[in-house]
C-alpha cells in the first residue's frame, strides 16, 4: 500500500474552484447543445434537408456545429424563442378563458344604469329604484 490517500485537506482550494468551473461550463455546454437541437426542429423556415444537415453537423461535430449555428442563425434563434413563448402564453390564456368562462357579471354601474332606464320608462317606482340601488351597492 504505497499509494497515497487523498483527503480533503490534500485538495487545494484552487483545484476545487477549477473543478467547479469545469462542471459549470460542461453543464452550460450541454444546455446550449440541446437548445440548438430544439431550435433546429422548431424552425419552420428550414426544410427537411436543412434540418437534417444542421442536425448531423451539430451531432457529429458538436463544438464546431453549435458555434457555426449560433453565429449564422443566432439572431433568428432568439426571435423563434420569443414567438414560442408568446404562443405558449396565448394557449395558456385561451385555456384559462375557456375553462373559467365569464365569471364576472355586469358591474354595479351597469346595473344601476339599467335600473335608471327602467325608472325613466316607468317600469319601476322611485322607491323600488332606491331599494334595488342599495341592494346593488351593499
Amino acid at each position: 500500500m504505497s499509494g497515497h490517500v487523498y483527503l480533503a485537506y490534500d485538495y487545494p482550494v484552487l483545484g476545487a474552484f477549477w473543478t467547479i468551473l469545469w462542471i459549470f461550463l460542461w453543464v452550460l455546454w450541454v444546455i446550449l447543445l440541446f437548445r440548438v437541437i430544439a431550435d433546429i426542429f422548431r424552425d419552420d423556415d428550414l426544410g427537411g434537408w436543412g434540418k437534417a444537415g444542421w442536425l448531423v453537423f451539430t451531432v457529429f461535430l458538436p463544438f464546431l456545429g453549435v458555434f457555426v449555428y449560433v453565429l449564422t442563425r443566432g439572431k433568428s434563434m432568439g426571435k423563434r424563442e420569443i414567438e414560442h413563448a408568446r404562443a405558449q402564453r396565448h394557449a395558456t390564456d385561451q385555456y384559462i378563458r375557456e375553462t373559467v368562462g365569464d365569471v364576472t357579471g355586469p358591474s354595479p354601474a351597469d346595473e344601476i344604469a339599467k335600473l335608471s332606464e327602467m325608472r325613466t320608462r316607468g317600469d319601476i317606482s322611485d322607491e323600488e329604484f332606491r331599494r334595488a340601488k342599495e341592494k346593488i351597492l351593499h
